[in-house]
């Protein structure tokens, strides 16, 4: 008589994902030297809000002309105008939780349903006690195109700033709040 195996249950994100996926030219979503290049730094926090220091950051965003060369782009893949430009970007958090991605400003993207969404990167957070990866955006707090993105205006009016990067000396700062108090917007996705 054969035995029945029972199901294997959910696990956390494990230490494999830290150890196993660090990239290092990840950061660089653009070559350093690249004309209007930033960085975007940040942390990460816990619900706590003490630092999680063994996350990992993925970006993906469009390139200065709001397009991606990939099949995907409903409107075909176009190849970008910046050298060296990769659309995604890799990064390990350290031990104090710190991020860092060196980009471009993307453009606007158009919608299915013909609206625009305003300059935004799309990011992805894994890391220790979470079964899926979190999503959310980094949208440019000078960006006039924010109030009528399509996307942004579903959110929560008092919750919309933990959405928005702040400016900085080499760019912007985006920090990321896990759970709690100023809690970051994610999305089902």
């Amino acid at each position: 008589m054969s035995e029945r195996l029972g199901v294997t249950p959910a696990q956390t994100v494990g230490p494999y994902l830290h150890i196993g996926l660090h990239w290092p030219d990840g950061p660089y979503v653009v070559p350093e030297g690249t004309p209007g290049a930033f960085w975007i730094r940040g942390r990460i926090f816990d619900g706590t809000g003490s630092p999680v220091a063994d996350a990992m950051v993925e970006s993906w965003q469009a390139d200065p002309d709001g397009r991606f060369d990939h099949p995907d782009d409903p409107r075909g893949a176009h190849p970008t105008t910046v050298p060296g430009f990769r659309g995604f970007g890799r990064v390990d958090t350290d031990a104090e939780g710190w991020y860092a991605l060196h980009t471009v400003r993307p453009g606007p993207l158009p919608t299915s349903e013909g609206e625009t969404e305003a300059p935004h990167l799309n990011l992805s957070v894994f890391g220790r006690g979470l079964l899926h990866r979190l999503v959310t955006r980094i949208y440019f707090p000078d960006e006039p195109a924010n109030p009528a993105d399509p996307v942004l205006r579903t959110v929560d009016p008092s919750r919309r700033d933990t959405l928005l990067a702040r400016p900085s000396a080499d760019g912007y700062q985006f920090d990321i709040r896990l759970q709690g108090e100023h809690e970051t917007v994610f999305f089902a996705v």
